[in-house]
């Protein structure tokens, strides 16, 4: 029996995108990824600490995959997953997004238990910063 997953395994999240420079731009400027690789103008990796992205355009179903389309998110009020990033202090976190250009939904809301806010990405992909105190 073969292990999975192996040591040597990364888990990289694929996120479609309407425009790709845009997409490109805001992943390593205002989130702070680091372009890892790009190819042809149509998908790009990004490492945010050890985590994978890779941003790509939109595209028809492929011998692969002969039943999926890849299309960027249509509605963004409507969520089918989002990433956290656990952050120190939120409301630096907060300030240092915000002057790179990231729009929040709300300054962080303290819960007691949890601060945090939410921003999208250009294509409305959901991003939270999260602080737990103490």
């Amino acid at each position: 029996m073969t292990e999975f997953p192996t040591p040597d395994m990364a888990l990289t999240h694929v996120l479609v995108v309407s425009d790709f420079q845009a997409s490109v731009s805001w992943y390593r400027d205002v989130l702070g990824a680091n372009l890892f690789r790009e190819y042809g103008g149509t998908s790009a990796v990004f490492d945010f600490n050890g985590s994978w992205l890779l941003v790509v355009i939109g595209g028809e179903p492929t011998p692969d995959k002969p039943d999926v389309a890849f299309g960027a998110p249509e509605s963004p009020d409507t969520v089918d997953h989002s990433f956290t990033i656990r952050v120190a202090n939120c409301q630096r976190a907060y300030e240092t997004l915000s002057s790179r250009g990231a729009v929040f939904l709300t300054p962080p809301y303290d819960w007691g238990s949890e601060i945090r806010c939410f921003f999208r990405d250009p294509d409305g992909h959901l991003f939270e910063i999260s602080e737990i105190p103490g």
